[in-house]
């Protein structure tokens, strides 16, 4: 069993034999903002505060976890996160869309800013997500029923071999709230196809 530590300890409950739940304060996120600002939208201030549940990891490596939350608040994600440092990092996120919908949306930041990309919709409050190393390229996926993914992200940070990875929980603009991650398992291994996730 790998071990586990906080950035951002938040309360954490063990419901049951393979769910965690993590509880998102209000005003927590992970974005650098490049002072890009309007009335309505993102917050114009660069957030690390969002809560961090993660394991060290060398090398290559696939994480796969089942996550949910009941999407209240715009931003509202049950997350995956992968980390060099806090200038260097990228998520995955099951997240309540400023468009009105539940989406596979990914940031990845390098060198201190962020960029934002919505991704498929996805029906439901439930999804798998998964990320993939292989060498010094990432990849994130998303599915609907925990057996066929697709790619929602290719990218590449800056060449750390040891990584911080694991759930993020976040409610930028929201009240806060649980978010919820399922059956989490974490391979050291290489995937063949690193689009394909497999």
């Amino acid at each position: 069993m790998m071990d586990f530590s906080w950035l951002n300890e938040s309360e954490l409950k063990r419901e049951e034999e393979g769910k965690l739940v993590i509880f998102a304060p209000a005003g927590t996120d992970f974005f650098c903002n490049d002072g890009t600002v309007s009335e309505e939208g993102i917050t114009p201030e660069s957030l690390h505060n969002a809560p961090y549940y993660y394991t060290e990891i060398e090398g290559d490596f696939v994480l796969t976890v089942k996550v949910s939350h009941d999407f209240k608040d715009i931003y509202d994600s049950s997350s995956l996160m992968v980390m060099e440092d806090l200038d260097n990092w990228a998520k995955s996120c099951f997240e309540k869309t400023d468009f009105g919908t539940h989406a596979a949306v990914s940031v990845v930041t390098k060198q201190g800013y962020s960029d934002d990309a919505n991704g498929s919709n996805i029906s439901g409050n439930t999804a798998w997500l998964k990320i993939c190393r292989v060498k010094n390229s990432f990849a994130f996926h998303y599915s609907e029923d925990g057996i066929h993914y697709f790619m929602t992200r290719f990218f590449n940070l800056s060449g750390k071999k040891t990584v911080k990875v694991g759930l993020l929980a976040q409610a930028p603009q929201g009240n806060g709230g649980n978010r919820i991650y399922e059956d989490l398992h974490i391979e050291k291994k290489t995937v063949k196809n690193i689009r394909f996730g497999e």
